[in-house]
């Protein structure tokens, strides 16, 4: 059999769980998660390689009606990726609330010829009668290469969601090594890890105000150790407050559990410093956006 290889954007609307799918496709953790949504905020690439093919997927942030400069340049990212791949997967989940989002979605896909693959996600958590029809009404409004119902959590659905897309990849070489995951590099997944840290302990707008830099990364080959010194950006001093909590109390949670998670990925001993500073309404800043990477 010829090889195969191929670009897969996964899109969809926030929290709906494109990212946790990407992680079990991969087998591995590659891009951040957490129960809030926006959480991811860049492309993030994942490589799946089998014998016979590679598939590069490229996780984007959700697609929402974005009113800050911040939020738009995240939907730029996403739809930007559209004309870009061989196979677009599109993630919806089975909430009500996600029905309007996910129209929006599909509407901008109608002037799009790359063909389309939809996961329904989160089947575990309604029944067979209320999914059924979920299915048919999805069938009506657009002509998907393929509908398939999925549980991201449980893997449940994935490999029917991979063998559909490698049917529609094209013939040609890999573009990458086969013995590697991403092509994001270290630093970038550092400063992910941390930010995912800030949103699972940190509530209401104050992860979403957050960015994180890494100023330092050394690493010690002969000792296999790596010190990092990251700076957590907020954009008020009360924000940082409640970063630092009593006592530092909140960054030392962050960070000891983000210097684990480095420590799993990377292979590494790790030593981990974490700086809050206020950067003023950065989201709104178009060179602060530059500056952090968005």
């Amino acid at each position: 059999m010829a090889f195969k290889s191929g670009f897969i954007a996964i899109i969809g609307a926030p929290n709906v769980g494109k990212s946790t799918l990407l992680n079990h496709i991969l087998g591995q953790k590659i891009a951040i998660t957490s129960p809030k949504p926006q959480t991811t905020r860049n492309k993030i690439v994942g490589i799946l390689n089998k014998p016979s093919c590679q598939l590069v997927f490229w996780d984007t942030p959700g697609i929402h009606l974005a009113k800050t400069p911040f939020g738009r340049r995240m939907v730029e990212i996403a739809l930007s990726t559209l004309k870009e791949v061989d196979v677009i997967l599109l993630v919806v989940d089975t909430s009500p609330s996600t029905g309007s989002k996910s129209e929006w979605i599909i509407k901008t896909l109608r002037n799009i010829k790359t063909p389309v693959i939809m996961a329904i996600n989160k089947i575990d958590l309604v029944s067979k009668e209320t999914l059924l029809p979920l299915i048919d009404y999805y069938h009506t409004i657009y002509d998907f290469e393929a509908i398939i119902p999925i549980s991201a959590l449980l893997k449940d659905g994935i490999d029917l969601v991979v063998d559909e897309i490698i049917k529609r990849l094209p013939e040609g070489l890999p573009y990458f090594p086969k013995d590697i995951a991403t092509d994001q590099w270290e630093r970038f997944l550092v400063a992910e890890i941390i930010r995912e840290r800030i949103f699972h302990h940190v509530y209401q707008e104050v992860p979403y105000s957050t960015a994180v830099t890494i100023e330092e990364f050394k690493e010690e080959e002969k000792r296999n150790f790596i010190s990092i010194h990251a700076t957590i950006y907020v954009e008020r001093d009360s924000q940082k407050g409640i970063i630092i909590g009593q006592g530092g109390k909140m960054l030392k949670v962050i960070g000891e559990e983000a210097r684990k998670a480095i420590e799993s990925i990377l292979g590494a001993r790790v030593f981990l410093g974490l700086w809050v500073r206020v950067q003023k309404d950065w989201r709104k800043d178009e060179k602060a956006l530059r500056r952090f990477g968005y």
